[in-house]
């Protein structure tokens, strides 16, 4: 398939504008004024929605397949989210319209939209206080590092060091770097944290400690009130990834488990979009003692009803997000909340570690499972049985013959302490039928790589991209508009 340029022929056209009454010398100022063509392509409206309906076929989504990738996966979408989203009387506001007072309040049901939306999140998290400025998951992991960073200096603690177990989220160690600390990796045992290897690394250097619960083994953290303890002694804050959320929500109050920050990813667990770069959405909420440094601006509600965005927080990390974080996204996420109540939150999670706990099942006997016990909403299964075999088909040649039967594949080599690492999250929304059809064919796929292991290593073959030497294509890129 070619671009759009590529399709162009001169002279055809798929509208005719009305001539303007003047030119845009007229309209316009000289130095604003193109001294050429703008070079766009000349193509009829059926041209346009062709490329364009073509191109779209090439995308992968959760509308038309399953989608099992694992750790941070993308919910379905409803539609009545969309709608809700595409009010006119949300989808024309700007963002620097007059808030309070008289005919100058004209964005006050957005204002709502926010406050409430914080405390629905508080809700479901036992938090003190949210904020919705955090345009993604990591932006919120950043963010509330930088909360806790404020936290401890405006404490006089000299910290410099937070704890990253190796069963947490990728991205962890990452936000902690960047917010200028030194990373502690913490080995795991049995899959979960050991409270002995925690007191090998905890002092008073230690600003606090990250964790995914349950963890990226879709393991729970059966250690968690001991862990609280240890933390507070040295007056460490924790930090709970909120990508796993969707396995406990509203079954804990991470709150009321003794974190005091959390990031939320509104993709993962309220049904929001998620891909293609954006846009996204990572609400952070914290305690009671991180309110003050909380991002600004804050929405509050007056006596009488009103709405307003207060500023005047001194201890405040400061803005992290152009005006008011991505309004669109967690829009959505409050008419999912508001559609499903507590009781329907509550069943989402309950579908999702059941669909889960399913799905390992199924798989029993198949693929390795190292730390084969009920699992939470995700399980990490090991190729590491068809890697030492005489057929020598890997994680990668797994997923990529999935790719041929028309799946997402699932993710791999993640995390690093399990290898030939395949992670599975059928998520809360699918059928049983669907996860009985993904068990069938990837049982059939390891059965016939063990006749046949091109069957698997070769693939796909049904993609416009087949195998790559991706080593070779990360060092030699070669850029070309040809598909």
């Amino acid at each position: 398939m070619n671009t759009v340029f590529k399709k162009s022929t001169e002279g055809r056209e798929g509208v005719w504008p009305v001539k303007p009454e003047k030119s845009a010398a007229d309209l316009l100022p000289a130095g604003l004024l193109r001294g050429k063509s703008a070079g766009l392509p000349s193509l009829s409206e059926l041209d346009v929605v062709r490329h364009f309906t073509q191109l779209s076929k090439r995308n992968y989504g959760v509308d038309g397949n399953f989608y099992p990738l694992g750790s941070c996966t993308m919910k379905y979408n409803p539609k009545f989210t969309e709608t809700a989203a595409a009010l006119p009387g949300f989808t024309r506001l700007h963002p620097v319209l007059p808030q309070l007072k008289g005919a100058g309040r004209m964005c006050q049901g957005a204002l709502e939209v926010m406050y409430e939306t914080e405390q629905l999140l508080c809700e479901v998290c036992g938090m003190k206080a949210f904020t919705l400025h955090p345009m993604a998951g990591a932006h919120g992991e950043l963010t509330g590092v930088m909360i806790m960073a404020a936290y401890h200096k405006d404490k006089g603690n000299k910290k410099t060091k937070i704890i990253c177990p190796d069963s947490a989220h990728g991205t962890n160690p990452a936000s902690a770097a960047i917010a200028g600390y030194e990373v502690v990796n913490l080995p795991s045992k049995d899959g979960i944290v050991d409270p002995d290897e925690l007191a090998k690394v905890l002092d008073d250097s230690v600003a606090g400690m990250m964790m995914t619960c349950p963890n990226t083994l879709g393991l729970f953290e059966t250690n968690l009130p001991k862990i609280v303890e240890m933390l507070r002694s040295v007056d460490a804050l924790l930090y709970y990834d909120g990508a796993n959320l969707n396995a406990i929500m509203g079954k804990m109050r991470v709150g009321d488990a003794g974190f005091d920050v959390v990031h939320l990813n509104l993709h993962k667990t309220f049904a929001t979009p998620h891909g293609g770069g954006g846009p996204g959405a990572g609400p952070v909420g914290v305690s009671e003692r991180l309110v003050p440094y909380l991002p600004v601006s804050r929405v509050e509600k007056l006596e009488d009803g009103q709405f307003f965005l207060n500023y005047d927080f001194p201890k405040s990390i400061g803005y992290v997000a152009p005006f008011y974080g991505n309004f669109g996204v967690f829009l959505k996420a409050y008419a999912y909340i508001l559609r499903l109540g507590g009781n329907g939150l509550i069943r989402a999670t309950e579908n999702a570690v059941l669909a889960a706990n399913y799905l390992r099942k199924r798989l029993d006997g198949v693929l390795d499972v190292p730390y084969d016990r009920v699992c939470m909403h995700e399980f990490v299964a090991s190729a590491c049985k068809q890697a030492a075999s005489s057929c020598h088909v890997r994680a990668l040649d797994i997923a990529k013959a999935l790719l041929d039967r028309g799946y997402h594949a699932p993710t791999i080599y993640f995390p690093l302490i399990v290898k030939e690492a395949l992670m599975f999250e059928p998520t809360e929304t699918e059928s049983l039928d669907t996860l009985d059809q993904f068990a069938d064919d990837l049982i059939a796929i390891l059965a016939e790589a063990e006749i046949n292991p091109d069957s698997a290593i070769g693939a796909p073959r049904n993609l416009p991209v087949t195998r790559l030497d991706e080593t070779r294509a990360a060092r030699n890129m070669e850029l070309t508009d040809d598909l």
